[in-house]
């Protein structure tokens, strides 16, 4: 019995600590989350505060505004996309942790320029706009450098497995077209073919060529001799039979339909009536006409 209690008491005991622990796991993401939320909120008004005073406010508190504006601009730009790369090329801490250190120049060269907006000296102001502007632009080249750089570094990732890919695609439609290669080695084994063989011809054809040519040559030679007897008249052509030459004579044409017609026998237009199949049920056979 007390072992029981016990377990029913360890049970319990675990349970409490399972429920505390969940709650403050809860807590702390419903925490976090609103705190993102602040953020962002906060962070979206005072963009868009700097955007209006940089329109409204002409001079040196406009020019501040601008400033501020664009050095947070490319700040959250730059942090975005190496928090984003660094989870697929951890290559990307060193670059972070460059942004790390970075962004301290950046977090303090902000924080000058806000308490700057509120000062009232004007003068003063306009005399330290040249070294906040240089500042600024050094900050936000770096950022910007460092952004573009992982950029390239993701688009050229892609570019070399995009490349591989298409290799591995073509030579898998080479593969399943596998019937056009055969294709194309059989014909070039029939041009080759038929490139032997008109050389073959060609050679034929000189030989014959060369073999009439003397052929020719010695009957010439022979008929040299000849030429001095006195020549005979050619006997007559033999004149055509005159069954033939009547025949050839008298032109005949196929008969027309017409005449087909007319030699073929007469045929009834309605085959004449047979005899009626009659059926047990009938008395007699119906009569053809009913008149």
């Amino acid at each position: 019995m007390e072992a029981v209690i016990a377990v029913v008491a360890l049970l319990f005991v675990l349970f409490v600590v399972l429920g505390a622990y969940a709650t403050v796991k809860v807590v702390g993401a419903a925490k976090r989350r609103v705190d993102e939320t602040i953020t962002h909120a906060r962070r979206t008004v005072e963009d868009h505060t700097l955007r209006a005073k940089s329109f409204a406010q002409p001079g040196a508190v406009g020019e501040l505004a601008q400033l501020r504006l664009k050095l947070r601009t490319s700040m959250r730009a730059t942090q975005d996309a190496l928090h984003a790369g660094v989870g697929e090329d951890e290559s990307l801490k060193e670059s972070l942790g460059l942004f790390e250190r970075l962004s301290a120049h950046g977090h303090e060269l902000d924080a000058e320029l806000r308490r700057l907006e509120s000062e009232p000296d004007r003068t003063t102001l306009a005399g330290r706009l040249p070294d906040l502007r240089e500042r600024t632009e050094r900050i936000v080249e770096a950022a910007d450098s460092l952004r573009w750089a992982a950029r390239d570094r993701a688009r050229r990732f892609a570019d070399d497995d995009l490349d591989t890919l298409s290799a591995q695609i073509d030579v898998e439609t080479g593969a399943l077209r596998h019937w056009q290669t055969t294709e194309s080695m059989g014909t070039g084994s029939t041009g080759s073919g038929s490139t032997a063989t008109g050389a073959g011809s060609s050679a034929a054809g000189s030989s014959a060529t060369g073999s009439s040519t003397g052929s020719a040559k010695a009957e010439s030679a022979a008929a040299g001799p000849a030429s001095d007897r006195p020549s005979s008249p050619p006997p007559p052509w033999p004149e055509a039979p005159a069954s033939d030459a009547a025949e050839t004579s008298e032109q005949t044409w196929p008969d027309s339909p017409q005449r087909q017609r007319a030699e073929e026998p007469t045929r009834p237009a309605i085959n004449p009536p047979g005899p009626r199949q009659t059926y047990p049920w009938q008395k007699k056979p119906r009569p053809e006409s009913t008149t």
